[in-house]
């Protein structure tokens, strides 16, 4: 076997280029260039103030735009100015809590700062507009080459597809080749034509024949075992060999692809609340939940009286529910039914027209004023403002046996609203397919989740509280 020295150079490679760095250098210069701009206009100084200004917008605009994919990112212009803007607000964010916290926020003029924000986030729009038509016409100016993929799963056809379509890569792969265990039938599906051009054995042949400059390996994962021999076989070919582990058969949970003492890591199931992603959540939801809770606080006082004149009983209801991580946790909610004792130990969802559900829990039920107390478990860091919500222990252990990947909804704390309420999956779930949606939707979350996200589904959850089955 060959004895390939290791070198010291990370394995996980970015492909920065020549327009990309400009791209990244002409950003800075023109929000330097815009602030010296307002300065002047406004006959202000530049101060050392306003220079440790820009050196900390540069310095956040630098890792924030990274962690985005600003500079990495190719869809519609449309999407990429809405990222671009999410990127140039977080930047500006991190600015403004850093002059809050070392009080110099009466130093700056607040009309230079906003129209620093806007024209910033403007400029730069037109500027990456432009080199997006100059990175087209370079990607024209250059000969396409020819690309080979092994195998005609789902996982080719999707490279296939993507390469083939993506204006910005001068590749295009002209056919599959079939390893031992491929179907040729396989390649008609979805609607995808990959041209079958040979099998395995007959690959040199067509790398010289149709003069191939580059293979894709996307095989299965039972067939991972032939990538070593077909990356020998091919070494002394003059071609590019990259492989694509297929790994989306897989449900994955917060997937990526990291570095771990120079070995490359793919993660297929992790929870995304860790580093900053957790201190994030952490501050949003103590310092949003202690908000909420003045605010509310009225309402609160309201629905406890009523609640205690109703009907005999506790104010609160508290039942253990399964939070982060598998761990249990006592919610708190409003009680809106009698008290009762569940038939066998078996806890039964409400439904319409329930005989145990009051007057005042019809209603808190409906606007989910029973749920605002779960206010105290986000203080207490058992819950979240936004995440897949708690279900009761019973219903966990039953799902679970039907619904694949149910209980990698614990993954992410459990929440007072989630993408599956705000998208009409609220209160009872009557089928099985109701509670595949939401979980879906919970996973869904997971895998996607972002300050944004949450701010996004917190605005929108009082325009879905009419929408899902709850009584």
């Amino acid at each position: 076997m060959l004895d390939v020295k290791q070198t010291e150079r990370s394995l996980l490679q970015r492909r920065n280029t020549l327009t990309t760095s400009l791209q990244a250098l002409f950003d800075g210069l023109a929000v330097i260039i815009l602030l010296l701009a307002l300065l002047f206009f406004f006959n202000g100084e530049l101060t050392n103030h306003y220079i440790i200004m820009a050196l900390a917008l540069l310095g956040s605009m630098s890792v924030i735009y990274d962690r985005m994919n600003i500079y990495r990112h190719h869809g519609t212009m449309t999407k990429k100015a809405f990222k671009l803007l999410k990127a140039w607000s977080s930047a500006f964010a991190f600015l403004l809590l850093l002059a809050f916290a070392t009080k110099h926020s009466d130093t700056y003029s607040r009309t230079v700062i906003g129209l620093l924000f806007i024209f910033g986030y403007f400029t730069q729009v037109f500027l990456h507009f432009g080199f997006r038509l100059l990175q087209r016409h370079m990607v024209s100016q250059e000969a396409n080459t020819r690309a080979l993929v092994i195998g005609n799963g789902a996982l080719a056809r999707h490279l296939h597809h993507r390469i083939n379509h993506n204006p910005w890569m001068p590749e295009e792969i002209i056919g599959a080749v079939l390893t031992s265990d491929c179907r040729e039938n396989q390649n008609e599906s979805n609607g995808v034509e990959l041209p079958v051009l040979g099998k395995l054995e007959d690959i040199k042949t067509l790398i010289k024949h149709h003069e191939i400059h580059t293979i894709y390996i996307a095989v299965s994962l039972d067939s991972s075992p032939m990538i070593q021999q077909i990356y020998f076989d091919l070494l002394n070919e003059n071609v590019n060999i990259h492989w694509a582990p297929n790994i989306f058969a897989l449900n994955l949970i917060n997937h990526s692809v990291k570095e771990l003492a120079g070995i490359p890591i793919l993660t297929l199931s992790e929870t995304p609340l860790i580093g900053t992603h957790l201190l994030l959540k952490t501050i949003e939801d103590r310092v949003l939940s202690l908000l909420m809770l003045i605010l509310v606080s009225p309402i609160m006082l309201v629905t406890a009286l009523l609640i205690k004149l109703e009907s005999p009983g506790p104010v609160f209801f508290r039942q253990e529910r399964t939070g982060w991580d598998g761990k249990n946790f006592r919610i708190w909610k409003f009680r809106s039914m009698k008290l009762h004792t569940e038939e066998n130990g078996v806890v039964k969802q409400a439904t319409r027209e329930d005989p145990r559900i009051t007057k005042i829990g019809s209603f808190i039920r409906r606007t989910s004023i029973d749920e605002l107390p779960q206010l105290f478990n986000v203080l207490a860091g058992q819950m979240s403002l936004v995440g897949p919500r708690p279900h009761a222990l019973q219903h966990n252990i039953e799902y679970s046996k039907q619904i694949e990947a149910y209980l990698a909804r614990h993954r992410i704390k459990p929440g007072i609203t989630g993408l599956a309420q705000i998208r009409g999956f609220r209160g009872e779930t009557r089928e099985l397919e109701q509670m595949e949606k939401r979980v879906k939707y919970d996973l869904e979350y997971i895998n996607n989740w972002s300050l944004w996200l949450d701010l996004s589904i917190l605005a929108r959850t009082p325009f879905s509280l009419r929408s899902g089955n709850v009584y």
